[in-house]
């Protein structure tokens, strides 16, 4: 009989099951529990390196815009359970697109924000998340080799590096109640500040995505609200468009979404800022 290797942290950290655990498709392993204390919490076995290295960045960030952590230890993480009623991704869909967006910076802002601790030693360089946009832009050339070169420039030239989620969006940040909206699973990057917000031009989802004006509306937003340059923001959608393109060709998934994506992107920066 195969035990669930969630069981001997159950006993470890005296929790108690609250619901059913499952799997996520990066091979982790998660389930509602209670603490000794009757909090409500998630237990977190990582199933992924990189899963590991968003733990302790999770930890790092102390509960500090981020769900707080409540026990950590190699693979294993117990995190505070966010369970509030509000969703950013209903929001956008919902017509609430924008006041989503300003969530979604205000969150940025937060984890952004210099820490006294030094950041962990796993955090990724944003040079090295790039190489599948460069080996994708060498085989298959089209919108990855137009937006090579400007994710060449913008890496080499990097403005206020900082601790990066590296996945930010609508369903990476929940609601936290009394404690507001808080980030989740975090990729742990390191890099320029304005790559952060890129991401969220592709989601909640890409029909919303590539909603005409969507784009130039919400990169209006988050210029204003996260004090960036609108043409690099624009530049930085743009590579990280091609860059979601590249993975989804990589893995075999449909790329046709995120080439829309940086297409529209690419649209907009040579017609310009508003």
């Amino acid at each position: 009989m195969t035990v669930d290797p969630i069981q001997p942290w159950l006993t470890r950290w005296r929790l108690t099951p609250d619901g059913a655990a499952f799997s996520t498709r990066f091979g982790s392993r998660l389930a509602p529990v209670r603490a000794a204390d009757g909090e409500a919490a998630m237990l977190k076995l990582a199933g992924h390196p990189e899963e590991v290295g968003g733990g302790l960045l999770m930890a790092w960030w102390a509960g500090d815009g981020a769900a707080r952590v409540l026990e950590h230890e190699g693979d294993a993480i117990l995190l505070e359970r966010l369970d509030g009623s509000r969703s950013l991704a209903a929001m956008a869909l919902g017509g609430q697109d924008d006041e989503a967006t300003r969530v979604l910076c205000a969150v940025a802002a937060k984890l952004h924000a210099p820490r006294p601790a030094p950041h962990p030693p796993s955090l990724v360089p944003l040079e090295v998340w790039f190489k599948s946009l460069f080996e994708t832009a060498a085989r298959d050339g089209g919108v990855f080799t137009r937006a090579e070169p400007i994710a060449r420039t913008l890496l080499a030239d990097q403005r206020e590096p900082v601790v990066l989620h590296g996945d930010l969006h609508h369903d990476n940040v929940l609601d936290g109640g009394p404690r507001g909206w808080l980030a989740i699973d975090p990729k742990g990057l390191i890099g320029e500040r304005g790559f952060e917000y890129a991401n969220l031009f592709r989601n909640p989802t890409a029909e919303l995505a590539l909603t005409p004006g969507r784009m130039r509306r919400q990169a209006e937003i988050v210029a204003r609200e996260a004090e960036l340059e609108p043409r690099r923001l624009l530049q930085w959608i743009f590579v990280y468009a091609a860059l979601g393109a590249a993975w989804s060709a990589q893995s075999g998934h449909d790329p046709k979404p995120g080439r829309a994506i940086a297409e529209m992107a690419e649209g907009a920066l040579a017609s310009g800022p508003r």
